[in-house]
């Protein structure tokens, strides 16, 4: 059975929602980011980057097994093993392909900073609050013209670009975003929340996941714990 350490994040949805999809067994075992188990060395083990979701999987190529960090690497990986949710064809697959890097390279990172900023930051700098504020703006104008001509986000079919960039789209409110700015991405933000495999893959770990309210927590997320030499 798969095993998936993570956590209610985005980028752990992201892989919660592809495993459902696929109908794959998978076990969870969470890695409470708040607390700092991701910086445990049976997690660094296989994560080298301290940083979640990881993977996991005993029946992995020529029936090894194989571990793998990275949620879009993930996403890859389970896409191959079941063939699903990747095109077969060259060109559609670099379609898809371009905007899983989109979500990897600026939508997760972007929003991520927007998110920080808006949020947890415990000084508000308004010329970060702006810059990242806008640059979401900008993400979701990107994403509502690309959707204005495509059913899905990587072509005409639901593949790992739509899943990657979805659970990052649920915290709309908290980047700054109005959605009447963005009718296409609002419309293709509704099917993908509808789809029953996607509901099940946000409620992964959601019951366990708390607010972030404390300073304990707040260092070891944003502060010096981080940077330590392990």
């Amino acid at each position: 059975m798969i095993e998936v350490y993570s956590w209610a994040t985005p980028n752990g949805h992201k892989v919660h929602i592809m495993l459902e999809e696929c109908g794959l067994p998978y076990r969870v075992i969470p890695v409470d980011i708040g607390a700092g188990a991701q910086f445990e060395p049976a997690f660094l083990a296989i994560s080298p980057n301290n940083k979640i979701p990881a993977l996991v999987d005993p029946d992995g190529p020529e029936g090894r097994p194989i571990s793998l960090f990275e949620s879009g690497a993930i996403l890859l990986y389970l896409a191959a093993k079941t063939g699903r949710f990747l095109p077969a064809d060259i060109r559609g697959r670099y379609e898809v392909l371009e905007w899983l890097m989109f979500q990897m390279g600026g939508v997760g990172p972007m929003l991520g900073q927007a998110h920080h900023f808006r949020i947890y930051a415990p000084e508000k700098i308004p010329y970060a609050i702006e810059r990242y504020s806008n640059e979401a703006a900008r993400l979701y104008g990107v994403m509502n013209r690309r959707l204005a001509q495509s059913k899905y986000i990587g072509g005409a079919e639901y593949s790992i670009a739509d899943i990657a960039i979805y659970p990052w789209l649920r915290s709309w409110k908290n980047q700054g975003i109005a959605w009447n700015d963005f009718p296409h991405l609002k419309g293709w933000f509704d099917e993908i929340g509808a789809r029953e495999a996607v509901q099940r893959g946000v409620e992964v770990l959601a019951h366990v996941r708390k607010p972030l309210t404390d300073d304990k927590a707040r260092e070891i997320l944003f502060g010096s714990a981080q940077y330590r030499r392990r």
